[in-house]
């Protein structure tokens, strides 16, 4: 499925979010109408000066407000840019979560003393779509973090909004790890993500 045939079912899938036709899952969205579904992965990974660990993958929530965003931007003729932010709140994303309360209910890591040297939130360098799929496999967002002891990571979020803690813009995605990643001084940390849609 190429970015064209994503615009050309956008039709269907706002008809299934209008109809209250979907089903959420912590894994993605079902609309079984039109029998697609839509999930999202991230993928990612801490660097150290002795090397890199192996990627793990968590699959994301897909809020309420991602789900209209998406339905949004697909009936655009041009794509909306995406940003990647990390939180360390010990907590799950709710389908409730929005961009305008992400940073407090997340506990998003804003701070670049306490946190990740970058000014900004972490671009989404998606390649087109392919297979079904759009992501930034080829070209991760690296976050190179900052930290006089131990940096605690729980989570991470895709918006619409660069800004660390910026309340402005929308929230696509979230997920929460796992397991807890904690990281030193210098570390770097990949992060991978992968939207797809597929035909059930």
């Amino acid at each position: 499925m190429s970015d064209q045939d994503l615009l050309r079912h956008a039709g269907e899938f706002s008809k299934a979010m209008r109809g209250n036709k979907f089903e959420i899952s912590p894994n993605g969205v079902l609309l079984s109408e039109a029998k697609i579904f839509v999930r999202g992965l991230y993928s990612h990974r801490r660097r150290t000066k002795d090397g890199a660990e192996q990627w793990i993958d968590d699959p994301n929530l897909l809020p309420t407000e991602g789900i209209n965003a998406l339905l949004d931007n697909m009936n655009a003729a041009s794509g909306l840019a995406a940003y990647i932010s990390l939180y360390s709140g010990n907590v799950s994303p709710q389908s409730t979560w929005t961009a305008s309360n992400y940073t407090i209910q997340s506990t998003e890591i804003t701070s670049g003393s306490e946190g990740y040297s970058e000014g900004t939130r972490q671009l989404w360098s998606a390649a087109a779509a392919s297979s079904g799929s759009k992501d930034n496999y080829a070209s991760p967002a690296v976050f190179s973090i900052v930290t006089a002891g131990t940096l605690f990571v729980n989570g991470i979020g895709l918006h619409t909004n660069s800004g660390k803690g910026n309340p402005a813009g929308k929230l696509f995605s979230a997920t929460r790890f796992s397991a807890e990643r904690s990281f030193s001084n210098t570390d770097e940390f990949d992060v991978k993500y992968r939207l797809t849609i597929t035909s059930t």
